[in-house]
């Protein structure tokens, strides 16, 4: 499959073998050929190199002692490492000066001689988008004191050494913007996680207010229905029958996760004993299997059962050992503090707690 960074090498191997070609198009005589050769031969062995370079796979082994190997650590994918960076630098110190000395004075600013100004800049690019800015800097200032030193400084300028300073700003300029842009889309993508995870909250809380909604009209509505129809005139035993669904529908609204079948049954006898109960929901309870709330609950209903408090306070905890406290509270007799009327305390623990 091709893909984009293949296409990118691709075309980065062949402009700089390009530009290397050109320091073998020799239009006169060359005094000394084979440092010639033994230049182009290290730029295109650094440059290739920086281009092909590879992170290496991450090694690991997995449980049942095989080893896999997995893409680099994050960071890794396109920075060069310090010694290709330090082959790179010194390709860019040593080229210029061979190649000014192997064609002779006569012949500086010749096409075949000034092939090194666009050559030298294309790797020092290359080692910019490989995340090595300062060497790459460090190198393009070594290539301009050495190409001015050689043929002038009006010479360097003219013949290539503007373009390739212009070639490595630009790319550095495109690195950033690319960072930002990624960092803009990092940012992104996490508002619209935390904007999907909002709204899939809200949607779980309006499902659950129409089912509470379901269970009021269920429990509230036949006594509603018989208070309307009678205008109000209820007997002793239907004001009974309200003020317990009255109850139940606070109890489903308040503390849904603390009621079964058995807790129903203990508060409504509880309240039909005259107690006023108060049911609610802290937090707490999250994250329990129904397993674990069912000894819970049984543990809630055994308390209530027992219990003969004219006040009644049941409330989750968000404490990491409790899970429901269930405080009981009396009449005072005369002369007695307000702490002497309670009668009730029971902590229910989490049932993983130790």
């Amino acid at each position: 499959m091709i893909s984009v960074r293949r296409i990118i090498v691709v075309l980065g191997v062949a402009f700089t073998a390009y530009l290397a070609a050109r320091g073998l198009w020799w239009t006169e005589s060359v005094p000394q050929p084979l440092l010639v050769f033994a230049s182009l031969s290290l730029y295109l062995v650094t440059t290739w190199m920086c281009i092909l370079w590879e992170p290496r796979r991450v090694s690991a082994v997995g449980p049942d002692g095989v080893v896999t190997e997995g893409p680099p650590a994050p960071g890794s994918r396109t920075r060069l490492p310090s010694w290709s960076a330090a082959l790179a630098l010194a390709c860019a110190v040593l080229v210029p000066s061979a190649i000014a000395v192997a064609v002779g004075p006569a012949a500086r600013t010749e096409p075949f001689a000034t092939w090194y100004l666009g050559g030298i800049g294309a790797l020092m690019t290359i080692v910019m988008v490989r995340r090595r800015a300062w060497v790459a800097w460090t190198g393009i200032a070594a290539l301009a004191v050495a190409s001015m030193v050689w043929m002038g400084p009006l010479n360097a300028l003219a013949l290539g050494l503007v373009g390739s300073i212009v070639w490595v700003a630009a790319t550095q300029l495109m690195l950033r913007s690319m960072d930002r842009a990624a960092r803009d889309t990092a940012q992104l993508a996490q508002l619209q996680r935390a904007a999907s995870a909002w709204q899939a909250s809200q949607s779980g809380r309006q499902r659950e207010r129409r089912i509470q909604i379901q269970r009021a009209l269920t429990v509230a509505g036949p006594i509603l229905t018989r208070t309307v129809t009678s205008g109000g005139a209820l007997t002793e035993t239907e004001r009974t029958e309200a003020r317990l669904a009255e109850g139940r529908l606070r109890d489903e609204i308040r503390g849904p996760r603390l009621l079964d079948d058995a807790v129903h049954a203990e508060l409504e006898r509880a309240r039909r004993r005259g107690t006023n109960v108060t049911v609610l929901d802290e937090g707490g309870l999250d994250g329990l299997d129904e397993a674990s709330l069912a000894i819970i609950r049984g543990q809630l209903a055994e308390t209530l059962r027992t219990a003969r408090s004219d006040r009644l306070y049941i409330r989750t905890s968000p404490h990491e050992r409790v899970a429901v406290t269930v405080v009981g509270r009396s009449a005072a007799g005369e002369g007695l503090s307000d702490e002497d009327a309670v009668d009730l305390w029971r902590e229910i623990d989490h049932p993983t707690a130790p």
